[in-house]
């Protein structure tokens, strides 16, 4: 799989989730926004960008217990006030809108959110949630850039304000483990129900 060369797309995530995705502890994201807006429709084609650690306080108390270490870790790389680190890339393999609690609940131990946490954002505003799967590349040294101010707010996606280079960026997972975890989420979500309840393709955001 080949990555852009360079790029300036990146997504918000908390930077414990981005320091699982980063050490091969996950592959899926769930979220409550698409892909990625465009003109007021939801963009359902493969895209990639780098990952924008956030630090909010609700993060500690969101993910499992079991994801201590790279809580830890992420607190530990937390850059000084005014810089931003971006430590990885990926690229989106699947999408999926999940409608059903039971599906989402199939994923349990695939993800280091508490499942209070995975409620609240299942449940905020029209129910389901997005589910992303992610070939992630762990860049050979973090880029270090100023944290500009149209950076801040509750926007999930960010132009950088400079084009980053992802030469050297190699997959955390090689290509027969990503394989087996991908064929992992598959199967989680194929013994909900026929298969099919549940999970659909990817809609336009309303």
């Amino acid at each position: 799989m080949s990555l852009l060369s360079s790029h300036s797309l990146a997504l918000k995530e908390w930077a414990v989730v981005v320091e699982a995705l980063s050490r091969g502890k996950q592959i899926l994201l769930l979220r409550k926004g698409g892909i990625r807006e465009r003109g007021g429709q939801f963009s359902a084609e493969p895209t990639e960008f780098f990952f924008f650690p956030t630090y909010v306080h609700q993060m500690e108390q969101g993910v499992m217990p079991e994801s201590a270490p790279e809580l830890q870790a992420a607190l530990t790389a937390k850059p000084p006030e005014g810089q931003l680190l971006i430590p990885a890339y990926a690229i989106v393999t699947d999408v999926q809108w999940l409608d059903s609690r039971a599906v989402v609940e199939a994923l349990t131990g695939l993800h280091c959110w508490t499942p209070d946490t995975v409620e609240k954002r299942f449940a905020y505003k029209n129910p389901g949630l997005y589910l992303f799967v992610l070939r992630v590349y762990r860049l050979p040294q973090p880029h270090c850039l100023p944290m500009l101010k149209r950076y801040a707010g509750c926007r999930s996606w960010v132009e950088l304000g400079a084009t980053l280079s992802t030469v050297g960026a190699i997959p955390v997972l090689d290509d027969e483990a990503f394989a087996r975890r991908m064929q992992c989420v598959r199967g989680r979500l194929g013994r909900v129900g026929d298969g099919t309840t549940g999970a659909s393709t990817p809609r336009n955001e309303r």
